[in-house]
């Protein structure tokens, strides 16, 4: 199948899961995968992308400029200068030293802030119980837009993904102003993410088909 024929099987999926597909938000992970399937997502309708590593995300960025560059993996501090302001969302912010750096150089920078709701110690993340002080204090330095989550290896997603809803609903509630978006959800559990409230969902196996072989996988699971 293309990737818009993928593309249009999980919009209705999304609407079986009893959600408007024109309200959720689609990140399209492109991580391992080269500028011809870019090419091929952006001409499918999907124009926000994720990247795990900063130095592939730029090399791709040079060449698809167009598109909507979001980072989804880690970012280390030495990184931040090559990455803040160049991307469109930075997910993955998980202590108030990234926060920092990150507002060091790009004070506007959308960030969400990373929970490891699962508390599965190969993920990264703020340990929920600590969450709610870094939102507080993210908040104060960059453009943060909401919360990211993975749902954990093994088991039911929805209790992790009710807990990030519930964490950004508080949040909301504690510093009075909006966090729209709540990025949860990938290949193997987006369903779970949308009934818990998703707004945003971080797509790559099930648009793209596997990585490819050469792409270096971790304990972390591929979108």
């Amino acid at each position: 199948m293309t990737i818009a024929e993928n593309l249009a099987a999980v919009r209705e999926r999304i609407a079986k899961a009893g959600r408007d597909p024109d309200d959720v938000t689609i990140v399209a992970v492109t991580k391992g995968f080269d500028v011809s399937v870019c090419r091929e997502a952006l001409a499918a309708g999907l124009h926000m992308l994720g990247e795990n590593r900063v130095q592939e995300a730029l090399g791709k960025m040079d060449v698809l400029p167009d598109a909507e560059w979001h980072l989804i993996g880690h970012l280390q501090t030495n990184k931040v200068r090559q990455a803040a302001g160049r991307f469109a969302l930075i997910q993955s912010v998980d202590s108030v030293r990234l926060a920092e750096a990150v507002a060091r150089v790009a004070s506007s920078q959308p960030v969400l802030v990373e929970v490891n709701v699962s508390r599965e110690p190969q993920k990264s993340g703020v340990d929920s119980d600590h969450a709610l002080e870094l939102i507080t204090a993210v908040a104060g330095l960059v453009d943060l837009r909401g919360l990211m989550a993975m749902g954990p290896s093994h088991g039911d997603p929805t209790p992790a993904f009710v807990k990030l809803r519930e964490l950004r609903d508080e949040s909301e509630q504690r510093l009075g102003k909006p966090f729209p978006v709540l990025s949860m959800g990938m290949s193997g559990d987006f369903e779970a993410a949308l009934a818990a409230g998703s707004s945003m969902l971080r797509l790559g196996q099930v648009l793209f088909g596997p990585r490819p072989a050469h792409y270096p996988t971790n304990s972390e699971a591929m979108p």
